[in-house]
């Protein structure tokens, strides 16, 4: 595992499209799913991550206190399950499961939308607008693993809040810090290089 920030891919960006099979209905899912929604929160996770499975519970809890706002959330997973297989989509759907996810959940076997979206950990996470427009990148809240401090989603709760009451969200954003993404041999991204 290398501990490894969000790219904070530049506010105002446009959501790149994607398409991704959903690991637990086997339904494409992709951007115009979520056309009518006001905003639009994209996490990048996984399973096996000890970032990811520190908070796995409150990522589910956004996903049931906000299941009636007028947000659409995906969670994508876009780790290299041949180096991973706890990762796979079956081990993925299993997750969802467990945690009740009312969510998509969906599998970036090419990574490329990884590489679109400039995500580099798990968890990072990407909310939108009605627009499409990025307003907020970074982490959930300031809890990590053995920090000793409560996870909340404090970060990202505020920020969805503002973006539903069309409110301005805080440029102040910190980033999001997790294991790297798994990428498979020779497709790491430039962005990702060191």
């Amino acid at each position: 595992m290398t501990l490894t920030p969000s790219t904070m891919m530049p506010l105002g960006s446009t959501a790149p499209d994607f398409e991704l099979p959903d690991v637990v209905s086997g339904k494409n899912v992709s951007l115009a799913t979520f056309k009518s929604k006001k905003a639009l929160l994209i996490l990048f996770i996984c399973r096996h991550c000890p970032y990811v499975r520190h908070l796995q519970g409150d990522l589910a809890q956004i996903g049931l206190d906000y299941r009636f706002k007028d947000i659409g959330i995906i969670a994508i997973s876009s780790n290299d399950a041949q180096s991973h297989p706890e990762d796979s989509p079956e081990s993925l759907k299993e997750m969802a499961a467990a945690l009740g996810f009312t969510f998509p959940f969906c599998y970036d076997e090419t990574q490329q939308v990884a590489k679109n979206y400039h995500a580099a950990c798990t968890p990072d996470f990407f909310l939108f607008d009605k627009k499409r427009t990025l307003v907020y990148r970074g982490q959930f809240d300031d809890s990590r693993p053995d920090s000793g401090r409560p996870v909340t989603g404090r970060d990202l709760r505020q920020a969805i809040d503002a973006a539903l009451a069309d409110e301005p969200v805080s440029r102040i954003q910190k980033p999001s810090m997790g294991c790297n993404i798994k990428w498979k041999p020779g497709n790491e991204p430039d962005y990702f290089k060191s």
